[in-house]
């Protein structure tokens, strides 16, 4: 813990989730504001990255802005832009089959990566909020004929006021339970999201600390690298499920405002 503590002083990025760590729905917690201020003060720099699919970069800067807090756009990564990056440098002019919200589907059409609804390269599955048995239908059939299978971002749940809604994460656990083939997944917690995050705020691994509230995504980033990991209780994560997790965080809040006391 001193160790880690110690390895918070040389920090220059935090890397902020945002469900559960800077807002539960729609409602920004109320010491948020303080904490980025202060981390702007003291000569610290702040991104925030979210693994849910079912929105664009757009959607997400418009969110904030509705909350009250201006950013300007390369500080909102999203875990969308982490398997386009990868799609585009390692299956160039591949078609995709895209089981995902139209923000998604809008990301990978401006991406410039061809769309098909027969015969695709690959699916991909995002977190989506518009689902219907066809797309399920069509995507195991298509990866039962070969085509391969990436999902964005492996969360089992996405947390919201009053409780919790299935994720990517479960809905591709029901397409492996019928295709018998598990995807490759793109955000946290892959090193294909910190190499991402590495790139986009040109920051190196023990410069980057990763927050959130989540161990299996957000803590899971940091494990086995040099990047700090920072859980904070506001959001899924129990002290039943901390003490029973193999992921276990470098250092635990009870909130961003507990940090922050801590910390400025």
């Amino acid at each position: 813990m001193e160790d880690a503590r110690k390895r918070l002083e040389n920090i220059k990025m935090f890397v902020l989730d945002m469900d559960g760590t800077i807002y539960l729905g729609d409602t920004l917690f109320p010491f948020t504001q303080n904490f980025l201020r202060e981390t702007r003060a003291r000569g610290r720099d702040f991104c925030f990255f979210t693994n849910n699919s079912s929105k664009n970069r757009e959607a997400y800067l418009s969110r904030l802005a509705g909350m009250g807090i201006q950013v300007p756009p390369e500080k909102m990564l999203i875990s969308n832009g982490v398997i386009l990056e990868w799609l585009a440098a390692n299956r160039p002019g591949k078609s995709a089959y895209v089981v995902g919200t139209p923000a998604l589907e809008e990301d990978f059409r401006q991406a410039g990566i061809p769309m098909a609804c027969t015969a695709p390269d690959y699916v991909v599955l995002g977190f989506d909020t518009s689902l219907t048995y066809e797309k399920l239908r069509l995507a195991c059939h298509f990866i039962r004929n070969g085509a391969e299978f990436f999902g964005v971002n492996p969360d089992l749940n996405c947390p919201v006021e009053g409780g919790f809604i299935p994720d990517c994460g479960s809905i591709a656990a029901l397409v492996k339970a019928s295709t018998g083939v598990q995807c490759e997944f793109f955000g946290k917690p892959s090193r294909h999201c910190l190499d991402y995050i590495m790139r986009k705020t040109n920051c190196k691994e023990e410069e980057l600390a990763v927050i959130g509230d989540r161990l299996y995504t957000d803590i899971a980033l940091a494990a086995g690298t040099k990047a700090l990991s920072i859980l904070v209780m506001s959001g899924e994560t129990t002290k039943e499920m901390l003490k029973e997790s193999p992921w276990q965080p470098d250092l635990v809040w009870e909130n961003l405002a507990a940090l922050g006391k801590d910390l400025f």
